[in-house]
């Protein structure tokens, strides 16, 4: 059983009487969302999907925590901006001028990448909701609870509690009227009256009425369970970070049920994604990060939500933009095929369903095919598209034309060294290298390359067996030599396309002109 369907079960044997399913997911729009933020938003949406495989209806939300205070100036944004930490992210100015305020920026960002995943959840901005008043009752409920709601916090911590602390703990984030930022101090908070009296660094004092405050936001730890009470939530992922025994979930699990009277929502903790090569935690704030965006000029969107549905939510696992693009591509084409044929079932059948969209139009020819043929026709779509049509490739124009974007990106940003071009004058230094046998090799390859009106098969079939041997395993040794000696003239290269393509590609004369010397 997949992982996501194994959570659905559990959810509808623990919540038999449930209408709805609510499934919950959030993130503060800090700065550009990264792709292991992705991963619980596509850890939800994999829930969800397997919920209502089953039959259930489901409410799939997505809450924007841009109520929450600008913390750090991201490494790609403006200095300048350091002027503004303290407001909530949805009072900052846009750094860029095209949306109303930073947080709608980075939401936009975001929430465009995930209709190209087909993942559309019911947004929530919290800004919006603590602005409306819509959980006046939950903050005068928690101030009135607030020394409980101490206590429980600090059975969680290792240091001491004490009289004056408890005595002087409230559970809000209030922000000035008058600079708008947080660096306030409550100074008290009348039961009776229901206000709260504060004092900001900036000079202004007030008292804020509960019922008509805009400017008040619950601590994290508060603030999600009284979230889950709310939408009434079965269902959330987290992070590692938020998922030891003295974090988040459980401080907050506490709350909900002593404070909130609500059993806590099933919960699935997920491990962070790595950048090949760095074993930094991926940030926002740092610039050290891929998007979705990012992937998205490389992969296919079914490519990236198969890398997400394959691993349970727990196994760490790392992003590479090299070579890895190609081994993901050739595996993700490789259980696609033996899905149709019905020799994958199990998870990894099941992690490709999830995985897919809308059903294509028609085939897509194979990335590593496409990405070793177009730097050979100069990127030329047309050239590439005959080659391919030759061959008795029959594929889906548009899905053609996505696959060659998205590989002269990957190439022309990422791998250069794959920018190889057909020679336009023999390597007579090599040549010069190549053995008597060797020789005897291209000879007989070059007499193939004359003689034409073979077929593909029959072609490759004629050059295997020019490197005939009784030992098989020298056989196939001496026929990835014969390979790379022909790349090796006609690309000054180790590795290139069919060979029936690169001949297509080079034009019979001119391939003869590099091998036949």
């Amino acid at each position: 059983m997949h992982w996501a369907e194994r959570i659905a079960s559990r959810l509808i044997s623990e919540h038999p009487q449930r209408q709805t399913y609510v499934c919950a997911s959030g993130i503060s729009p800090s700065g550009s969302v990264h792709i292991g933020n992705f991963r619980e938003i596509v850890t939800t949406s994999f829930v969800a999907k397997a919920l209502r495989r089953a039959g259930k209806e489901v409410r799939f939300i997505f809450s924007w925590d841009d109520f929450d205070r600008f913390r750090k100036v991201p490494a790609h944004i403006d200095p300048g901006f350091a002027q503004y930490i303290g407001l909530p992210y949805s009072q900052v100015p846009c750094p860029y001028g095209c949306h109303a305020s930073y947080a709608e920026h980075f939401e936009k960002e975001f929430e465009q990448a995930l209709q190209v995943f087909g993942i559309e959840p019911e947004f929530i901005y919290q800004s919006r909701e603590y602005q409306s008043g819509r959980y006046h009752p939950h903050i005068l409920h928690a101030l009135r609870r607030r020394e409980e709601i101490y206590d429980i916090l600090m059975s969680f911590k290792t240091g001491d509690s004490s009289t004056e602390e408890r005595s002087t703990f409230y559970p809000i984030h209030l922000y000035c009227r008058e600079c708008g930022k947080d660096s306030t101090t409550i100074r008290g908070f009348d039961d009776q009256a229901e206000t709260v009296a504060y004092r900001c660094a900036c000079g202004h004092t007030d008292n804020v009425h509960i019922s008509q405050a805009d400017n008040i936001k619950l601590h994290w730890k508060i603030d999600w369970p009284m979230r889950w009470q709310e939408e009434q939530v079965v269902f959330e992922p987290g992070g590692r970070d938020h998922s030891s025994e003295t974090g988040s979930y459980n401080v907050a699990s506490v709350i909900a049920e002593r404070i909130f009277g609500y059993r806590p929502p099933v919960y699935e903790p997920y491990e962070f994604i790595s950048i090949k090569g760095s074993y930094a935690k991926m940030s926002s704030s740092s610039g050290n990060n891929y998007t979705p965006d990012d992937l998205l000029r490389i992969y296919a969107p079914e490519n990236i939500l198969f890398l997400f549905a394959k691993y349970q939510p727990d196994a760490a696992f790392h992003i590479g933009l090299d070579e890895d693009v190609l081994r993901n591509y050739s595996e993700y084409e490789r259980y696609t095929a033996g899905a149709a044929a019905g020799t994958i079932i199990g998870d990894l059948a099941d992690a490709l369903q999830l995985s897919q969209l809308n059903p294509p139009a028609g085939s897509s020819v194979s990335f590593g095919q496409v990405s070793s043929l177009l730097p050979l026709v100069g990127f030329d779509r047309a050239l590439l598209r005959s080659i391919l049509g030759r061959n008795g490739e029959v594929v889906d124009e548009l899905l053609l034309q996505q696959t060659a974007d998205r590989a002269e990106y990957w190439i022309k940003n990422w791998m250069p060294h794959k920018l190889v071009t057909i020679q336009t004058s023999p390597n007579y230094a090599y040549y010069h290298t190549l053995s008597a046998e060797e020789l005897r090799w291209l000879r007989s390859l070059c007499s193939l390359v004359r003689k034409g009106g073979l077929d593909e098969a029959e072609f490759m079939s004629a050059i295997y067996a020019i490197c005939r041997h009784e030992d098989k395993k020298t056989m196939r040794s001496q026929q990835k030599r014969l390979f790379t000696i022909v790349y090796q003239l006609v690309l000054r290269a180790d590795e290139g396309p069919r060979l029936s393509w690169l001949i297509q590609a080079a034009g019979t004369e001119r391939m003869l002109n590099l091998l036949d010397l």
